[in-house]
């Protein structure tokens, strides 16, 4: 089976030609991209809702707020959480839409809960036609981009058994979404995803233009500035925190980061995900404006 071209020799290569003149042979996405090829960096500044979950999750601040708060952040974008949409009503949506056009801020993407890896046929067939009504919603949206989870590996199966498993939910998956213009960038966020390597496993037997990797840099196993290296080619989105995950938090060198970023050729959003500890009224401004100084500093534009 051909494999997936890591994201950013697939823009290199092309531009916006037929997905079919943009496949690789066997192994191509396993290899690191050449250092000469790939496009120049366009780094975005956003903000994911999740960021304002104590204030979106009790009803104190609704998606508007959050849509009106990006704005006076000063960001190129923002990332809805769809878990504090009020529905997926076509006019409710369209109206969210509006309210983010009229102030010139564009939506980054979306985020739903999904868990993919699955052993049960049946169950993977749920997870797919759940992912397909978040396809449409996305689309009234205006989203381009929707994250999803891969989940967690069930009792007793093996790495290889799920990335099987998440890729033949994705697939499908993709296929849809491709037909209204809508990327699938599944999430590392542990399970079958806590590793670099099942990731890229998975998106090249889903092996499509559509499918990527929304890249949460602090969710790994193992060294956690490899991993996202290795993950950096196959990024559709990011979500971007200073300090790691577990019982004692460590400091992210964000800076590294953005270089590996930007030597990747990275188009995109580098959206803030705040979980610090800080009242995120405060936090999320700080984290908002690292994130701001890095774009400028490492961004083609």
């Amino acid at each position: 089976m051909k494999n997936l071209l890591p994201r950013r020799n697939f823009l290199q290569a092309a531009g916006l030609a037929a997905a079919g003149s943009m496949i690789a042979g066997p192994h191509a996405a396993a290899r690191p991209p050449e250092e000469t090829a790939g496009p120049r960096p366009r780094l975005l500044s956003g903000c994911c809702a999740y960021s304002y979950r104590k204030y979106l999750q009790p009803g104190k601040m609704t998606m508007e707020d959050f849509i009106l708060k990006a704005v006076d952040l000063g960001i190129d974008g923002v990332d809805v959480t769809t878990y504090w949409l009020k529905s997926t009503e076509p006019a409710y949506l369209h109206s969210l839409r509006h309210l983010a056009f009229k102030h010139g801020i564009p939506f980054s993407g979306a985020a739903i809960r999904t868990e993919m890896c699955q052993s049960d046929p049946a169950q993977r067939a749920a997870q797919i036609a759940d992912i397909k009504k978040w396809v449409d919603a996305a689309e009234l949206l205006g989203v381009s981009h929707l994250r999803v989870f891969g989940g967690k590996i069930p009792d007793g199966a093996t790495d290889a058994q799920g990335v099987e498993w998440t890729a033949e939910t994705m697939k499908p998956s993709c296929d849809y979404s491709a037909q209204k213009g809508i990327t699938l960038g599944i999430e590392s966020h542990g399970g079958i995803t806590f590793k670099a390597a099942n990731i890229i496993a998975i998106l090249q037997r889903v092996n499509s233009p559509y499918a990527g990797c929304n890249l949460d840099i602090t969710h790994f196993q193992g060294d956690l500035y490899s991993q996202v290296e290795a993950l950096v080619p196959y990024a559709t989105h990011t979500h971007i925190r200073d300090f790691t995950d577990g019982k004692s938090p460590q400091p992210i060198d964000l800076d590294r980061m953005w270089q590996m970023f930007a030597k990747g050729g990275y188009q995109g959003f580098m959206s803030a995900e705040y979980q610090g500890e800080e009242e995120p009224m405060t936090g999320v401004p700080k984290l908002i404006e690292k994130i701001k100084a890095l774009c400028k500093k490492y961004s083609t534009v």
